[in-house]
């Protein structure tokens, strides 16, 4: 089974070092889950972290008190480290409890820390701002597009899933973020590029691939998402950085996809945490928007609202409003650059499948299904809202371990100027659960 995943990129980077040091004994394997011992105490302790709770001497019922011992040591190496703490740091490396360790276990926990700057945060993102040189991408007209969220997991589920979106034959497959646990070279080409690439046998069929920056990408720096964008795709097709245009060639629909990855990098207030879009991108895009006179659909990692989450801090009645609002005034801005010629909005972050109805936007849809454990609706709507965004009733089925199947768009554009957008699960990948025009 999948292990959970954390907003925070402390326990992110813990994760991703689990997950490194279980793959280099097993190239080519899947990623490995919870039914890994070590990989099952470091996902426990990441949500202990992510609570803010203490971390026991004694396993919790599950896990053996060896590997445990072993993932405690490691956490405590990487707060160490992180806290600039040079003694501790010595006296962890030297202490014997990590003889009963893997050997390597340390020196990973360590060569992960490296991607954290001197304060402890997570490095300095290496972001490219626009520049004049920055034009839309081509797109050949009536493509085939398939969406999907938060899926880079490198599980044998998320290839399942994939190979699944092959049999449709898109033309373009738009990722909306996440590569985890935290976006390091090694799980950029492990659990995204090499899939990709085998899954769509890439060397002889031309599908152009794009991912879009989330957080997870971000905990460790960037440092294996920018370098994955050189290399998805040949040119005129570069992804030019984290938020481009994808443009058809008869000038009928586009994607503005944004980056709203960037400023989600507070560890401390996960809930809180208001993302939203630098200023010159944002000019950006609406440029790239007033100047377009077809339809656009954006796309981003984050979510414009939820019904399901809080967004942003609570307000003196203890409740949150479900809507970003920097992000609202970046819409507002798009919708009256289009002319109200904005179709929908994909985005991903939740892990959930979700169609909103919600008068903010014509379409609103949360495509966080991919490969994380789902959440499905219908759910309880959180008591701490100020009033739910409108949704339907779609709810995802369960499968045979009892959590919320995964699942994807495919949006077929129409020579004509029209559009349809069918949303699929893992369970019956061939019948729509859902269709619309767009």
């Amino acid at each position: 089974m999948e292990p959970a995943t954390y907003r925070d990129h402390l326990s992110s980077l813990f994760q991703s070092a689990a997950g490194d040091l279980v793959s280099g004994k097993h190239p080519g394997a899947p990623a490995p889950g919870t039914d890994n011992p070590l990989v099952k105490a470091t996902s426990f302790i990441a949500g202990l972290w992510d609570n803010r709770q203490p971390v026991p001497a004694a396993a919790p019922a599950g896990i053996a008190q060896s590997a445990w011992q072993c993932a405690k040591q490691g956490w405590e190496l990487l707060q160490a480290q992180a806290a600039g703490n040079a003694a501790l740091v010595a006296q962890l490396q030297a202490d014997d409890a990590f003889g009963d360790c893997d050997p390597g276990w340390a020196k990973v926990i360590l060569d992960y820390a490296g991607l954290l700057a001197s304060s402890g945060m997570r490095d300095i993102i290496p972001y490219i701002p626009p520049s004049a040189s920055m034009q839309p991408l081509p797109m050949k007209p009536g493509a085939t597009v398939a969406l999907l969220g938060d899926w880079g997991t490198g599980t044998a589920a998320a290839t399942q899933l994939l190979q699944q979106v092959a049999a449709h034959n898109p033309d373009v497959l738009i990722h909306l973020g996440d590569i985890y646990y935290s976006g390091t070279a090694d799980e950029c080409v492990n659990n995204f590029e090499a899939i990709v690439n085998r899954v769509f046998n890439r060397e002889q069929n031309p599908i152009t691939v794009f991912t879009l920056a989330g957080n997870h990408d971000m905990y460790s720096g960037g440092e294996g998402y920018y370098g994955l964008l050189q290399r998805l795709n040949p040119p005129p097709s570069v992804q030019p950085a984290s938020f481009f245009c994808l443009r058809g060639t008869d000038d009928k629909w586009q994607f503005v996809a944004m980056d709203t990855g960037l400023h989600d990098d507070d560890p401390f207030n996960v809930d809180t945490v208001l993302t939203f879009l630098n200023p010159d991108e944002e000019s950006w895009h609406a440029a790239r928007i007033a100047e377009f006179p077809g339809k656009t659909i954006l796309l981003s990692h984050h979510q414009l609202f939820s019904a399901l989450a809080q967004i942003g801090p609570l307000n003196a009645e203890g409740l949150s409003e479900p809507v970003n609002p920097y992000l609202q005034t970046s819409y507002v801005r798009f919708a009256k650059a289009a002319q109200q010629q904005i179709a929908a909005w994909f985005w991903g972050h939740e892990h959930a499948f979700t169609i909103y109805d919600d008068e903010t936007l014509p379409k609103g849809r949360c495509l966080g299904h991919g490969a994380i454990p789902a959440l499905g609706l219908p759910a309880p709507v959180l008591p701490k809202l100020t009033f739910s965004p409108a949704y339907r009733n779609l709810a995802l089925p369960m499968d045979p371990l009892n959590y919320y199947t995964h699942g994807f768009a495919i949006i077929q554009l129409g020579a004509a100027g029209g559009a349809t957008a069918d949303y699929y699960h893992q369970l019956a990948p061939g019948v729509p659960m859902f269709t619309e025009t767009l």
